[in-house]
């Protein structure tokens, strides 16, 4: 009896009409929060080194907040402890829709962005330990920082270069930051937490618990959930964990699907999707852009400041982590699965696109320096080497996909073109070109 042929299973399926939509929409945030993202980090590394640059730290130092709970800090601490507790409440939502509700519900749907992100995490920080540890003292503590992919930066890289390429490799893209994001939450966690006071995290559990219920029943009064919000992110704050973490258990109890009062599933948006409406302009257009350019502002001192901040092992290890190790990772990783399990690339994509997608995972920006911050202190020498590695790493990583996925988006343009040319013969209405089909280049 002949057996059955291998049933496989396209690496980046289409998915369905309504996911599709969302991330579009997704997109379009996310395209103007990069810009906005980019603007913020250039301002302040442009003030940072002009005669001015006293009047940029007096700003990033000044101290704002109540010294009786110890939350008298320096605005740009307050950027990155506060701002993007926001910005990691928003990608919690997102992860947190995408593996319940979304296409990735379906285990074999994730398998590839999470290996992929796993791929891109492991490699950047083995290269970076490689190269950074003739560096000695706390050079090791830096291995997580060449390991996120920045969201927004990467998607508006991605939009302004890639109009026309397929659908399925913008959502892998945003699935795979995602996943990157949960796992600089749990570095961040585990790894960067250096004095850990247990009474405030249990503490953290009474406001966190009332909050859940709250959304649970669907409450949405702001006058009772941020305050249990604040409360939340303070306590988590006394007790040594990064207060970002408060951010994403405070969306991880936000309900995805909307149920009805027997608690069965009813048509319409859940909670979470609400909250993420509201919430990302905010995240994509405030928070992360003036983290940016708080943290951003480094003074290179001229050529010689430039050149000591590159030689610097730590920031060659993250320069090498982000352009090397990031594409590498990810692509040996989809490589890999698609070798030893029944996924194969979907017909309409060539490895190319693989290797430019994964060259924009190189984009660490927002993380990379959240993460930079906390494993160097914020305003030291290394810091500032740390900064410019990160900067550096990211606008190489950025400009090698762009001349990658440029060519790969004029050859998807030019069969798209032909396809239309094809259907205006058979008398076919050009509405139907954009969902039409594409074969590989």
């Amino acid at each position: 009896m002949a057996a059955s042929p291998r049933r496989s299973v396209p690496l980046f399926p289409r998915g369905s009409w309504a996911e599709t939509r969302r991330i579009a929409d997704i997109l379009r945030r996310e395209t103007i929060g990069g810009a906005l993202l980019l603007a913020g980090a250039l301002l302040g590394m442009i003030w940072a080194n002009t005669p001015w640059s006293a009047t940029y730290e007096a700003v990033r130092d000044y101290p704002v907040g109540p010294a009786v709970l110890h939350l008298d800090l320096s605005l740009g601490t307050w950027a990155a402890d506060g701002l993007l507790a926001i910005f990691f409440f928003v990608a919690g939502l997102e992860l947190k829709r995408e593996f319940v509700a979304g296409d990735l519900r379906d285990p074999r749907r994730a398998a590839v962005p999470v290996a992929a992100a796993l791929g891109g995490v492991l490699v950047p920080a083995g290269l970076y330990l490689l190269v950074a540890a003739r560096a000695g003292g706390d050079a090791g503590q830096g291995w997580a920082i060449p390991t996120a992919t920045d969201i927004a930066f990467a998607l508006a890289v991605l939009a302004v270069i890639g109009r026309n390429l397929p659908t399925a490799l913008r959502t892998f893209l945003l699935t795979l930051a995602v996943v990157d994001d949960l796992l600089a939450i749990i570095f961040i966690a585990v790894f960067y937490t250096a004095h850990l006071s247990v009474l405030p995290l249990l503490g953290a559990l009474v406001p966190l618990v009332v909050f859940a219920v709250l959304v649970q029943r669907r409450i949405r009064s702001w006058w009772l959930l941020l305050p249990l919000a604040v409360a939340t992110w303070v306590l988590v704050h006394a007790s040594g964990v990064h207060a970002t973490v408060a951010g994403v258990l405070l969306a991880f109890t936000v309900p995805v699907v909307r149920s009805d009062k027997a608690g069965g599933p009813i048509a319409g948006p859940g909670l979470a999707e609400h909250f993420e409406h509201r919430f990302r302009p905010l995240s994509a257009g405030v928070a992360v852009p003036i983290f940016a350019f708080l943290s951003a502002g480094v003074t290179i001192r001229g050529l010689d400041g430039l050149a000591a901040s590159l030689t610097d092992r730590v920031a060659l290890g993250i320069i090498v982590g982000l352009v090397v190790g990031k594409p590498i990772g990810i692509t040996g990783a989809t490589w890999l699965v698609a070798r030893f399990t029944r996924a194969d690339l979907d017909e309409d994509l060539s490895w190319t696109d693989v290797v430019g997608l994964a060259m924009l995972g190189g984009i660490g920006f927002t993380v990379s320096l959240l993460i930079g911050e906390l494993a160097f202190e914020l305003g030291t020498e290394r810091d500032d080497h740390v900064n410019v590695a990160v900067l550096a790493g990211s606008l190489a990583a950025a400009l090698l996909a762009a001349v990658v996925l440029r060519l790969r988006d004029r050859a998807y343009r030019r069969i798209r073109e032909v396809e239309a040319v094809d259907r205006d013969h058979d008398g076919i209405p050009d509405v139907y070109a954009a969902d039409a089909p594409t074969q590989q280049p």
